[in-house]
C-alpha cells in the first residue's frame, strides 16, 4: 500500500501570488512523476489545476484554523510556506517538511511586536519539522545564523531546494491592450510596490536616462504606494512611468517578451522569480546585490552597488552596452540559467527528500 503524503497549499488562496505560483509548480511537477507516493493537497479546490493523475483534494474553508482536519492517515506532512496557519501538530509516527521562504521580518525594519508574532507562527510550524526546506542559500544561511530563535528536533535536516517554474511554451504572446509605451525602450519590474521591493530608485534611474518604466503591481494600497506616486509627480516622470495592476500572466509574459531589460533593485529576497522569468527571454537583469539576487543572476545579472541615481545609470548603460555586443549569446545564456531552476527539478528533489524521511 503506497504511503499517503499531504501537502499544505493553502496559499492558493492568493493565485497571483509567488509562493502560489511555486505551489502550482509542484502540483505539476508531482503529476508528470511516476511516484510510490499517494499524494493530498490541501487548498481551494477551485485554484488548485487540473492533473492527469486526480490526486485527492481537501477542499480549504476558513473555519479550518479552529477546527483542525484529521491527519492520522498521512505518513508525512508538507507544508509549503512557514507562516502557514495550520497543521501545526503531527502525529506520532509522522514526519514533517516545511519550506521556509524566508525571514525577511527580520531584516525589513517590523516592529519587535510584529518580529515577535512572526518567529511565533514559524516556531509552531518548524518546531515539529523533520526537515527544514529554504529556497536559497542565502535563505538557508539567514535561517542557521537565527537557529538560536527557534526550538527544534534534535536531528532536523535543514535542505536547499529552489524554487521551479513553470515555463510557458508559446513563442509569442499577443496584448488586446494598447500601451502608449509600446514601441518604446522600456524597464520592467514585477512585484509589490512595498519598501522591501525599493522599486522607487527605479525612479531615480529612469531620471537620468529616457527610458519609460513598467510597473506590474497589484491594487493594494499601501503608504510606499503613496510616496511612490508623490515621487513621480516630483520627479516629472508621469508621462514615462506606466502602473499595471492585476495583470493576468498572458498579459505579463507578453510584456517580458517586449521589454528591453528587466530590473530589480529589491532589498529583501527568499528566491526572486521575476528575474528568473525575465532571463527565460533572454532579457538583460539589473539586480541588488543583496539577500538571495546574486544566486539568481549568477555572472550574467548585472548588479546596483549602491542606489544613486548616477551609479545605477552607469550599470545599466554598460550593462546594456555589455548585452548589446554579444545579444545572441548572452540571451541564450541567459535562458540556460532560467531552465536550471524549473518544476521538474523542484518536483524531483521534494519527492527524494519525502522518500528519504520515509525509508
Amino acid at each position: 500500500m503506497r504511503q499517503k503524503i499531504l501537502i499544505d497549499a493553502e496559499r492558493l488562496k492568493y493565485p497571483k501570488s509567488g509562493i502560489a505560483n511555486v505551489c502550482v509548480s509542484l502540483i505539476k511537477g508531482l503529476d508528470e512523476k511516476t511516484s510510490d507516493f499517494e499524494y493530498t493537497f490541501y487548498g481551494p479546490k477551485k485554484n488548485i489545476p487540473q492533473t492527469k493523475k486526480n490526486f485527492n483534494i481537501i477542499d480549504w474553508k476558513f473555519w479550518q484554523k479552529k477546527f483542525s482536519i484529521n491527519t492520522q492517515s498521512f505518513s508525512l506532512i508538507h507544508t509549503a510556506h512557514q507562516l502557514s496557519k495550520y497543521f501545526h501538530t503531527v502525529k506520532k509516527g509522522q514526519k514533517k517538511v516545511v519550506t521556509l521562504h524566508d525571514l525577511n521580518f527580520l531584516h525589513d525594519g517590523s516592529s519587535e511586536q510584529k518580529i515577535k508574532k512572526a518567529i511565533k507562527i514559524v516556531q509552531k510550524n518548524i518546531g515539529n519539522a523533520d526537515a527544514v526546506v529554504c529556497i536559497s542559500e542565502f535563505v538557508k544561511n539567514d535561517f542557521l545564523k537565527n537557529r538560536n530563535l527557534f526550538t527544534l528536533k534534535n536531528n532536523v535536516s535543514v535542505e536547499v531546494i529552489y524554487n521551479g517554474l513553470i515555463f510557458p511554451e508559446t513563442p509569442e504572446f499577443k496584448s488586446e491592450c494598447t500601451y502608449s509605451f509600446m514601441g518604446k525602450k522600456y524597464i520592467l519590474n514585477i512585484g509589490v510596490l512595498f519598501p522591501k521591493k525599493n522599486q522607487e530608485v527605479l525612479l531615480d534611474l529612469i531620471s537620468q536616462n529616457d527610458r519609460d518604466l513598467v510597473l506590474v503591481t497589484s491594487s493594494a494600497k499601501s503608504a510606499y504606494k503613496e510616496k511612490f506616486l508623490e515621487k513621480i509627480k516630483t520627479l516629472g516622470l508621469e508621462s514615462r512611468v506606466h502602473i499595471l495592476e492585476n495583470i493576468d500572466n498572458n498579459e505579463k509574459y507578453f510584456l517580458l517578451q517586449h521589454c528591453e531589460s528587466y530590473c530589480h533593485p529589491s532589498l529583501a529576497e527568499g528566491f526572486g522569480i521575476p528575474p528568473v522569468e525575465a532571463m527565460y527571454y533572454g532579457k538583460p537583469v539589473f539586480l541588488s546585490k543583496l539577500t538571495s539576487l546574486p544566486e539568481i543572476g549568477g555572472e550574467l545579472a548585472f548588479y546596483f552597488e549602491d542606489f544613486s541615481g548616477e551609479h545605477m545609470q552607469h550599470v545599466y548603460a554598460s550593462g546594456m552596452q555589455a548585452y548589446g555586443a554579444k545579444t545572441e549569446e548572452y540571451a541564450s545564456q541567459l535562458k540556460e540559467r532560467a531552465l536550471k531552476f524549473g518544476y521538474r527539478e523542484m518536483a524531483d528533489a521534494y519527492e527524494k527528500l519525502y522518500g528519504e524521511l520515509l525509508n
